[in-house]
């Protein structure tokens, strides 16, 4: 039986590289799937790792329609197996919706993969609806560290080092805002997060050339 499989993490748990592996271990076995990611920090219709490797993807956006491509791709003669879905917390619930129905409907296994909070500590819409509809979701066992050594479990967005808490939810990390402020991505263990201390932050309160191993 087909299934919908969540598996998430914080950032740099390597979400996107077991979303290529996993399309590789697939196709190795003689399967074909299809890939899609929104958002890549590669650029438009590529899924990235941090680790360096890229894979072509289909780029979707918010009136992207999951049914009617998987059913057109299929009514033209393609072989579909498998989706591999990046980045899938920014997928309408919609979206998600018609990931389920995929599965149940056209028995074609669905992987997605994606962080669950934004860095205002609240549920991506798209990962809200996969933790209620997926068959399983599992959370990747590749821990991400706070810059003082605990388990990262919280994502944090910076301006110029600093943490900040209002925003759009949306903003792809290392985009310049304006010719001042530049966003970036941190992960940070709960106790930082509440207090709002970077790496930046304790490097500049510690004096020191590295934040000091405690809280």
């Amino acid at each position: 039986m087909a299934e919908l499989i969540f598996r998430t993490g914080t950032m740099d748990a390597g979400k996107s590289t077991l979303a290529l592996q996993t399309n590789h271990n697939h196709a190795a076995r003689g399967r074909v799937g299809l890939i899609f990611t929104t958002n890549d920090r590669a650029g438009e219709a590529v899924l990235s790792s941090r680790l360096g490797l890229t894979h072509e993807a289909v780029e979707v956006n918010p009136d992207f329609d999951f049914w009617k491509h998987v059913v057109h791709s299929l009514t033209a003669g393609a072989r579909i197996d498998y989706l591999i879905c990046d980045e899938a917390q920014f997928y309408t619930p919609k979206q998600v919706e018609d990931l389920a129905k995929i599965v149940d409907e056209l028995q074609i296994d669905v992987f997605c993969f994606g962080i669950l909070t934004d860095f205002r500590t609240r549920l991506f819409p798209g990962s809200a609806r996969l933790v209620e509809l997926a068959d399983r979701t599992e959370v990747l066992q590749v821990e991400a560290l706070c810059w003082c050594g605990k388990k990262a479990t919280h994502n944090a967005r910076t301006e110029n080092g600093a943490m900040v808490t209002e925003g759009d939810q949306v903003v792809v990390g290392d985009v310049a805002i304006d010719a001042a402020v530049r966003v970036g991505y941190e992960v940070l263990c709960r106790q930082h997060h509440r207090r709002g201390l970077t790496a930046a932050r304790a490097k500049a309160v510690s004096l020191a050339p590295d934040p000091l191993p405690f809280g």
